[in-house]
């Protein structure tokens, strides 16, 4: 007796899948994917428009709510379609720049309303092509996706990309709409196919995208200019960098805002640095810094780096009422990258001798220069007790570390004079009047004030 032909298995095909696990299939596809699949059959073109599955798109690409669904009155997928066919070459960057946007607005909506409410509305692709015709060249991806977004900022104080006040010297850095921004293009020397991003009023300062990779600059870097004053050559222009992308450059400063790393003093953005372990506490005082580095008021020729710090006194609230103290004088160790070390004492900070009590804070700011890059400064403060007047006890001062930025050197620098404005670059200005002296140098608008420097 002949044996039974088996008949032969048919092969697996998603179209003999049963609908659900069909769809938990294709809610794993990415955007492209899932509209190629409409292309495939008719049942898989139907279940691919299954409006679920665009959700997760528009919520992951888009970041769109509930609520803005029900204002469009459009399914998932109208309205992926509808953004796409607006944002698409964005796609990469929107998510991540909207969400941005969205995070300053929200934490400075209540802390700082004038900044918030001097944003521009977003420009159309229009616009941003306009400008790269005007300019003669291309404007990357990311920074076109942040002006579909917001066009910037009105030129006001406070700037939206932080300030810094130090004596009589103050800084303020607004981001430019787009066509103030194609206005200050530059194309001269030393500063050729560079955009700015941000503009300062009171002292002419701005960030800079480069928009080629030219004189020295990586394409899309971002920097502070810097002048090389020991050449002969105007087109020798050093350069701080802030930032390798626009998208890595406004993200992180951003991050850094709405996570409270920058402070917001009287209604403004100051940009100092908190390292969590610059805190020490003495009995019932705890004393901890910030820095920042201003490029303003830097040269790396003449090697001339200019930091600030912020100084916060804190008596504990649970202290005693008899703990109550006033400061009496300070006692500063300083040392530069070399090893060098430089002691200095004197009365009081910055001219006042401030009263300590349970819960009160006293806050400060003061500089120093180094002929370095980097260095770090410690000591202590002198107090004597209010109630106990022959009683004298020292609070320390955490070491605090101040580091330049990444810098470049002009590549016109070669063409120069090295010798040019020659100064001592081992020597660290540690008084208000050489520092007064160095800033002639530099060539740097006089302040109208001294900075008190070492207080």
């Amino acid at each position: 007796m002949a044996a039974a032909v088996e008949p032969e298995p048919q092969p697996l095909s998603l179209e003999l899948l049963p609908t659900d696990p069909l769809l938990l299939i294709l809610s794993f596809l990415d955007y492209r994917d899932l509209l190629s699949c409409c292309y495939v059959s008719r049942r898989l073109n139907q279940l691919s428009s299954h409006d679920p599955l665009w959700k997760r798109h528009c919520k992951k690409y888009w970041l769109l709510s509930e609520a803005e669904k029900t204002r469009r009155k459009q399914s998932w997928k109208a309205i992926f379609i509808s953004i796409y066919s607006d944002l698409g070459r964005y796609i990469q960057y929107y998510a991540t720049l909207k969400k941005a946007w969205d995070d300053i607005e929200r934490y400075l909506g209540q802390l700082c309303p004038r900044m918030i409410g001097s944003l521009k509305d977003s420009v159309q692709e229009e616009d941003l092509d306009a400008v790269e015709a005007q300019i003669g060249c291309k404007l990357p991806d990311d920074y076109r996706c942040s002006f579909r977004i917001h066009n910037g900022q009105k030129l006001v104080v406070p700037g939206l990309m932080g300030s810094m006040a130090l004596s009589n010297h103050y800084r303020s850095e607004d981001l430019l709409d787009i066509d103030t921004a194609a206005g200050g293009f530059q194309q001269r020397l030393g500063l050729k196919q560079c955009l700015p991003l941000t503009f300062c009023i009171h002292t002419g300062l701005s960030q800079y995208m480069a928009l080629e990779s030219v004189e020295g600059r990586n394409k899309y870097e971002i920097f502070y200019q810097c002048p090389d004053q020991m050449a002969r050559n105007p087109s020798a222009i050093d350069m701080f960098i802030t930032g390798t992308s626009y998208l890595e450059w406004f993200t992180s400063y951003v991050n850094n805002v709405v996570t409270g790393g920058y402070p917001i003093i009287r209604d403004q953005i100051f940009r100092y640095v908190h390292d969590k372990e610059c805190v020490a506490t003495t009995g019932d005082i705890t004393v901890s810094v910030s820095t920042s580095f201003l490029p303003e008021l830097s040269s790396v020729h003449p090697p001339h780096y200019f930091f600030t710090y912020r100084i916060r006194i804190e008596m504990s609230k649970d202290a005693l009422p008899e703990k109550a103290c006033q400061l009496d004088s300070r006692y500063w160790r300083i040392t530069n990258a070399k090893g060098d070390v430089e002691e200095v004492q004197g009365p009081g900070v910055v001219g006042e001798f401030p009263i300590i009590s349970p819960g009160r804070v006293y806050e400060y700011t003061s500089c120093t220069t180094f002929s370095t890059t980097s260095g770090y400064m410690e000591g202590y403060y002198t107090f004597h007790c209010l109630y106990y007047k022959d009683k004298f006890f020292n609070v320390i001062i955490p070491r605090f570390h101040m580091v330049c930025p990444t810098f470049k050197v002009s590549t016109a620098r070669m063409e120069t004079n090295h010798n040019e404005y020659a100064m001592d670059e081992d020597e660290d200005s540690t008084d208000t009047d050489e520092y007064e002296d160095r800033r002639r140098v530099l060539d740097i608008p006089a302040p109208s004030g001294r900075c008190p420097r070492h207080t």
